[in-house]
């Protein structure tokens, strides 16, 4: 064989595939040297074998039993890596790989690219202090403590002896000269490299210590690299990505775009089903991809948005399988909404009026206790959510935010008040989106205007105005961070057009010019009276503000005279 680049692949599943892939390589002239996992059982090694008997320069190597964080990938590589270097001397650049990688460009351009850099070695090598993608809490600690318990596996046993070695500080020492360095286990190094570390006189001194290491395969070669190496360019010509939970992306059908935009010679992890990709990327070799330097910093930004939507999700979105913690979703709503409290019973045909000024999907009491009063009353809204008070009351929360999902794109306004269902006062009071404008003490009005006994009005006023005064707590708390406008029902009819400019200047509503005209406000004749029976049948109604018993009597001025001139005679 002419090639330059050999092949070490690590495999043990998906046998079909790794023998398509191994095939594809042998084809453009590389040997390859395959390892199986010793886990997989004797018939399906043997068939796996006998496929590829036809191959002279696919060799297989002694077999290790591989398992994550285990000593055996490391030990797989180096025995794939010696035969290597044993059996075909004309390989200059060794390739790292396994069964679910896959290339994505001509094979000739990769030997083509290490040709032109003999004597670079291409491995993700950096300190523990470098890299950010550690996951559970091990970073130098790995390097320091004994791991002889899989963590997959014995889970109690591996938490127990970390624990036990920090509780009585027991620590290993890094042998000399070793300077820890971490990368991607899916690396490419020169020949004179590799056989510096394989035939290192101190290796059982090494391997002795990598062997209880933490997931010794992303730190072994990555650290006595830096021992030989002449040249280091520190990344893997391997397309990998991982989650926020450090396991590994796997590549689809619906990736081809991706992977091509990527430029990378390789890609893993591929899914053994994914037809297309196997059907592009390895039959169609003039098409595969462009010629370019590999670039998977490309794509970096389609992974990052993936990651944060999936542990972060959608504003306002919630799926009923995974439910974020309280306080921890993001964002409990998705748009802005308006909340009106005291208006509809101050003003007559308030939500019309609203509606006309601005443009807005205007409700009633959404958390009436009789029933949802959505826009014209009807029996269903938007996404099929029902005015039914039990099934709203079932989950208001969730009620709430459906309603705003549902309809983003246009603003909803709803009335709210003390005889409504409390459920969602916090949540609308923590809602960054909420903007709430509240006339205290309108809620007695209707009971003013009814022919009720008065000692049932009192008492609902009492209970009432208790709901109320808690509903105003929150939203005055420190954790309140919806936008929130309070008046008193006296301060607010000293100059109610006032009061409305000021409500729909603050959400956002652009207006030619100053409004003129208000809804038409109930006569409150007698008003200050009726609170004042309120006192005198022991409750007292502070939330309304200061009402005169009697409005003030305006004295009509005297008329003045006009002054007679008399004249003398």
């Amino acid at each position: 064989m002419s090639g330059h680049v050999g092949i070490v692949m690590l495999v043990h599943t998906a046998f079909d595939r790794a023998e398509q892939v191994i095939r594809h390589w042998n084809a453009a002239g590389c040997p390859v040297v395959v390892h199986v996992d010793r886990k997989v059982k004797a018939p399906v090694y043997k068939a796996f074998v006998a496929a590829l008997s036809d191959l002279p320069d696919v060799l297989f190597s002694k077999r290790h039993r591989c398992e994550w964080g285990m000593w055996g990938i490391v030990a797989a590589s180096q025995t794939g890596s010696e035969v290597m270097l044993e059996r075909f001397p004309e390989v200059r650049h060794v390739y790292l790989a396994s069964g679910s990688c896959m290339p994505l460009r001509p094979v000739q351009e990769l030997q083509d690219y290490l040709a032109r850099r003999p004597r670079t070695d291409f491995i993700e090598s950096a300190t523990t202090a470098d890299v950010p993608w550690t996951v559970g809490g091990l970073d130098f600690e790995r390097f320091t403590l004994r791991f002889p318990f899989s963590w997959r596996k014995q889970r109690v046993l591996f938490d127990w002896f970390v624990g036990f070695q920090r509780r009585y500080k027991l620590r290993r020492r890094i042998p000399d000269g070793l300077v820890p360095h971490m990368g991607s286990q899916w690396w490419c190094l020169t020949r004179q490299t590799l056989s510096a570390i394989l035939q290192d006189p101190d290796r059982p001194v090494y391997d002795r210590y990598f062997r209880r290491v933490w997931i010794p395969d992303e730190s072994y070669f990555q650290t006595l690299v830096r021992l030989y190496s002449q040249n280091i360019e520190s990344r893997s010509l391997t397309l990998s990505k991982f989650d926020f939970q450090g396991k590994p992306h796997i590549f689809y059908d619906d990736h081809l775009q991706l992977l091509r935009r990527s430029d990378c010679f390789v890609a893993r992890k591929i899914w053994p089903h994914a037809d297309k990709l196997y059907q592009a990327f390895l039959t169609d070799p003039k098409h595969a991809m462009k010629k370019a330097e590999p670039n998977p910093g490309k794509i970096d930004r389609i992974f990052s948005k993936a990651v944060e939507r999936r542990t972060r999700g959608r504003a306002g979105l919630y799926m009923q399988s995974r439910l974020p913690h309280m306080g921890q979703e993001n964002g409990f709503s998705c748009a802005p909404y308006s909340v009106f409290e005291g208006f509809t019973e101050l003003f007559e045909d308030f939500e019309v009026w609203l509606a006309k000024m601005t443009g807005t999907r205007v409700h009633g009491h959404i958390f009436a206790p009789e029933g949802v009063e959505f826009e014209g009353r009807t029996d269903t809204f938007a996404g099929a959510l029902s005015a039914n008070p039990v099934l709203r009351d079932y989950n208001a929360r969730m009620y709430l935010t459906n309603l705003i999902w549902n309809t983003r794109g246009e603003r909803q306004c709803f009335q709210f008040g003390p005889r409504d269902t409390q459920f969602v006062s916090w949540d609308m009071a923590k809602d960054p989106n909420a903007q709430i404008s509240v006339i205290t003490g309108a809620w007695a009005v209707p009971m003013f205007l009814s022919n009720r006994n008065f000692a049932d009005i009192r008492q609902e006023a009492a209970q009432l105005q208790k709901i109320e005064s808690e509903h105003l707590n929150a939203l005055r708390s420190q954790w309140a961070k919806a936008r929130v406008r309070i008046w008193s029902m006296a301060e607010f009819i000293e100059s109610p057009m006032q009061g409305l400019q000021t409500v729909l200047d603050e959400m956002g509503v652009k207006t030619t010019r100053r409004i003129t005209e208000a809804p038409r406000m109930v006569d409150l004749t007698g008003f200050g009276q009726f609170l004042q029976n309120l006192k005198n049948q022991g409750m007292h109604p502070y939330l309304m503000g200061d009402f005169l018993v009697e409005p003030p009597q305006h004295s009509r001025p005297e008329k003045v005279r006009k002054p007679y001139l008399v004249s003398r005679k």
